[in-house]
């Protein structure tokens, strides 16, 4: 099923500038996950690397350094920063998989499948304490205060999102609140800590949060369409993940609020009861596509991204601002 939605942009819908742009911190950063990721314990390298060089884009810490640059700040902690967000990232994605209990991440057999559900949660432990080693290394009160407080939020997020599995009942705004924290948060807290460092004024580091922020929804917005309009190569996942596992997403949201009650009877006996039947996927894409739920989930991300570049409107012109404004584009463009 394709999303008919159509998508302009005066730029191009890509994250190669910005890779460009940081290139040269991002080979510290990896160096830096590669080294933290030593352990005498053969599992903790095994299961991390399994997910870390598994071929993710790396966007949050790619983020941490633009955000650092365009706040012109000139040390290195950003470096242990920026692999700090990415393990918190990979913590929080071996913590999903098993709460989801997920068999894909990143077109792999995900990392619980292999060692256990057991060894995944540990490891994700191991990873979040390298991250807030880093994060004390650094010395900056200010960006440890942000990355702990976002990974509180996040756990918040979780748990939220727990509670919400299965619940048909779950509106648009309690959906909303789940993303902001679950997946947004670490985006804004990537995107604020660089100016952080710098020191930079108050309503500075608000705009970079701000930024971060709304990219983050619009980007789980589209990862929410894809799930039932995308290709499996291009999600690392099998498409239909999120109904088999009995998400609810604003998609599933968006049908079930507009469907009749037949059709709400549907959405109950597969998702809330987990009566999944031959046939029920393509059901729940025709459903979706006769209440134009995935039309309007990309309408809502493109409503997100553009508050995301509205947060940079005062920053002045510059070659990394055009970059972090064509990641936005890059982020929603991904839905066609």
């Amino acid at each position: 099923m394709a999303v008919i939605v159509p998508f302009e942009s005066p730029r191009p819908a890509s994250l190669d500038r910005l890779s460009e742009l940081v290139a040269a911190d991002m080979e510290r950063v990896n160096a830096t996950i590669v080294a933290r990721t030593g352990s005498q314990v053969a599992m903790i390298p095994e299961v991390a690397n399994h997910l870390i060089s598994s071929g993710g884009k790396r966007l949050r810490p790619m983020l941490t350094l633009a955000m650092a640059a365009l706040a012109g700040y000139s040390g290195d902690g950003h470096i242990k920063l920026a692999a700090a967000v990415e393990f918190m990232h990979t913590a929080t994605l071996l913590h999903d998989d098993v709460v989801d209990e997920s068999d894909m991440r990143r077109g792999k057999l995900a990392a619980r499948k292999l060692w256990g559900n057991e060894a995944s949660v540990l490891v994700g432990d191991f990873l979040l304490g390298q991250a807030f080693k880093m994060m004390v290394e650094v010395g900056n009160l200010h960006a440890l205060e942000i990355l702990s407080s976002a990974a509180a939020v996040i756990a918040e997020g979780e748990v939220m999102q727990l509670n919400a599995a299965k619940n048909t009942a779950t509106n648009e705004d309690e959906y909303m609140a789940v993303i902001r924290a679950k997946t947004a948060e670490l985006f804004a807290a990537a995107c604020e800590v660089g100016p952080a460092l710098a020191g930079r004024p108050k309503a500075e580091l608000s705009a970079c949060r701000s930024f971060g922020l709304n990219l983050g929804i619009a980007f789980q917005l589209i990862d929410d369409a894809l799930d039932y309009g995308g290709k499996s190569a291009k999600l690392g996942k099998n498409v239909g993940d999120d109904f088999r596992e009995g998400k609810i997403t604003l998609p599933v949201v968006l049908s079930f609020r507009r469907g009749s009650e037949s059709e709400r009877a549907f959405w109950n006996r597969t998702l809330a009861a987990g009566d999944i039947r031959d046939g029920d996927l393509e059901t729940a894409i025709r459903l979706m596509a006769k209440h134009h739920a995935i039309e309007d989930t990309v309408r809502r991300a493109r409503h997100y991204g553009a508050i995301a570049n509205d947060a940079l409107a005062l920053v002045p012109p510059s070659t990394m601002k055009t970059a972090l404004e064509e990641t936005v584009d890059f982020c929603i463009a991904r839905a066609f």
